[in-house]
Order: structure tokens, then sequence, then C-alpha cells
């Protein structure tokens, strides 16, 4: 298989580092000690397409495929790990959850001004007691007049202070369990759906998390999402989707870090010569370069089948796990070459290494990624 990106891809990739490097790494460390989300940087994305990236232009997308998808959110990352997050969850979960199971007059009314950048989606699975038990969700949504009235709450949601749209899943029948879950889209400024407490956060400050709320909120059938009982179930398959992004934030992050090493390595000093002539440091730099490629790769391996059509769930869970954990090692070891230096928030590596814990936790953690993919082997090997 070849995984060189074709000229139309290369010339995406510069294009979206080009404006990275101009239009949000001179912001990235202030956005980040102020946990400022620049909601005015989202007309100018829009206008790049990389608001509906992997959605056909009949719907306001961008008409890209995920090897695409995949190569602008490690550009994104490399730069601001914030950035390529929001961008990632507004597009693998929220609109992508209305693409892939809303009816042709949600994906009109949602998907089309989402895609185009007009408005900002937040998507909610996780709830307080229900993390990696996703299918332990408490939300209640009791059939009433025509509609649903839903009560409860998620957390650790992107945008969900700034989001027009929101699809969230609610119990519709928790006798059935996972199987009697139903999503939902909620819209900015219904009675009883609102925003609630903004997390402080390690990393990623710039890409706003907070938790919503709902309370006796009506929600119109004609806003459920899918079939009823499916939410839980479709939820699964969006996220398929979601860690191959997580995957190329991990690439993107990790990439950034190293390039700072390198040019640190190359600059600085100790006994008479640039610490980059140092075996100590070629080493770490050597093994550095060969985990973020091998991460790379599983990444577009996973997109292209995603492109293809092809079963993806343990492709995906597989470059989200080595990515991410990857990312963290490599962040931290840039760290480490940078000395003293790398401990400050002088230096891009101190960012990088905490924007990257949480890939190894959202979406999913490291021990739900291999949980997944165990079953998918063994599943394999009883078929």
């Amino acid at each position: 298989m070849d995984f060189e990106l074709n000229e139309d891809q290369k010339q995406i990739k510069m294009s979206v580092r080009e404006f990275a490097e101009a239009e949000i790494a001179p912001h990235a460390r202030e956005w980040d000690e102020t946990q400022h989300f620049p909601a005015e940087l989202i007309p100018k994305l829009a206008e790049l397409g990389l608001m509906g990236i992997i959605f056909p232009e009949e719907y306001g997308g961008a008409g890209m495929g995920y090897v695409e998808y995949a190569t602008i959110i490690e550009e994104l990352g490399r730069v601001d790990g914030a950035i390529g997050l929001s961008v990632a969850a507004h597009n693998s979960l929220c609109s992508n959850h209305i693409y892939m199971f809303g009816t042709e007059q949600q994906k009109r009314d949602y998907l089309v001004p989402l895609a185009r950048g007009q408005h900002l989606g937040a998507w909610g699975l996780t709830e307080p007691s229900a993390g990696s038990d996703a299918s332990g969700t408490r939300t209640t949504a009791v059939r009433r007049d025509g509609g649903w009235v839903v009560n409860g709450s998620k957390n650790f949601i992107t945008h969900a202070i700034h989001a027009d749209t929101c699809v969230a899943v609610a119990s519709t029948d928790r006798s059935k369990g996972s199987k009697g879950i139903t999503a939902f889209i909620f819209e900015k400024g219904m009675p009883g759906f609102s925003p609630a407490k903004k997390e402080n956060k390690l990393g990623m400050r710039a890409s706003e998390t907070a938790s919503v709320v709902f309370e006796d909120c009506f929600v119109p059938d004609e806003n459920r999402l899918g079939e009823e009982g499916m939410g839980f179930i479709n939820a699964m398959q969006v996220l398929d989707g979601g860690r191959i992004s997580i995957a190329a934030l991990a690439v993107g992050i990790a990439q950034g870090a190293y390039e700072a090493a390198i040019r640190y390595a190359k600059e600085r000093v100790q006994f008479g010569k640039p610490i980059a002539e140092f075996q100590a440091i070629q080493f770490k730099l050597a093994d550095m370069a060969t985990s973020i490629e091998a991460a790379r790769l599983l990444t577009l391996r996973a997109a292209r089948m995603k492109d293809l059509g092809r079963p993806v769930t343990k492709y995906a869970s597989m470059a989200k796990l080595f990515a991410s954990e990857m990312c963290v090692r490599v962040c931290e070891e840039a760290i480490q070459i940078h000395g003293g230096y790398g401990y400050t928030k002088d230096y891009l590596p101190e960012k990088c290494w905490r924007d990257a814990k949480l890939l190894t936790i959202g979406e999913g953690t490291s021990e739900i990624q291999r949980i997944i993919i165990a079953r998918q082997l063994l599943r394999e090997l009883t078929e």
C-alpha cells in the first residue's frame, strides 16, 4: 500500500500549514494561558473548508476524504493541539453523527450550517457517572406530546458554551440498557438546555470544555437522531472516525514537539559544541522520529480504509492507542532535550506535553482501546 500523499493532498497539507503558522501560532501561547476559545478564528477556518472537511459539497462541506482530514488535523495539531481538537470534535463527532444517521431534512437544517462554519457543534456522550462505561447513561428522555422531555447532564463536552447545535444521547428505555439509548439534536436557546461549569484543564486550554444540563428540556420528535434505541450503537460507530482524528492530532502534536527539540539541539551549546552532536541526544531524536512515522502510517492506514468503506474499528483503535501514547513519550523527551528550559512556558514542549495527555483519555482511554482491539482480534480468530 502506498501512503505517499498525492499532489492535491500535499497542497492541502502546505496550505493548512501556512494558515496555522500565520493565524494560530502567534496567538497559541496567549490563548492557552487565558483559556480563550478563539471563536474569531472559526470564519477563517470555514473559509478554508475546515469546518466541513469530510462532508459532500451538497451539504456545505469540502468533499474531502479521511486521508485529507487526518493530514489537516495533523497540521493544526503541529501548531496548537487545542485548535486541532476543536476542529476534530466539530467534524468527527457532532456533524458526522448527523451526516451518518440523520434524515435528509436534519442534514439540510443542521449539517449544512455546521459544515459551512456558520454554526458550531458539540457532542454529548460522557456523564459524571458514565465515562468509559458510556452505556451507563443516566440522562433520560421521556416521550410526551409529540416529543421528548430530557433530564440529566453531560460533562467534558467540547464547545458546550459556544455551540449552536449539540448532539447528545439519553436513555429512552432503561430496561434495555445500551439498546435503550437514543440520540437527539439540541439547539442553542432551547428552554431547559444550558451550559454549566467550564473546566479548568491541564492542557488543550483554548478548546472549550464544559458541562451541559437538561432540565425538563422538550425536544420535538423530529429532533430524534437515528432510530429509537440506536443512540449508543451509532455513537460507537461515530467514534471510529473520531479516533482516527485523535490519532492524527497526536501525530501533529508530537511532530511539533520533535521539531522544537531538533531546533534546540542544534542551537544549545554545552561542553563546547551543540548538544545535537552528542550520541545521547541523537538516539532520542532517532527514536522520536521513528515513533512519529510509525504512528503516522497507522493513522493513514485507518484513514484510507475508512475512505474505502472498509471496517475500521480495530485499526482506528490501534492508531489512536499507539499514536496517543507515542505523543506523550515524544513530548516528554522533547522536554528532556530542552533540560530546565523545557520545564518553562517559554518553550513549546511544555505545552505539547500538557496537550498530549488528553489524547490517551478522550474518545476512549488507552485501556478501552486495548479492550476493543482484543475483542476484534479474538472475533477474527473464531470466524
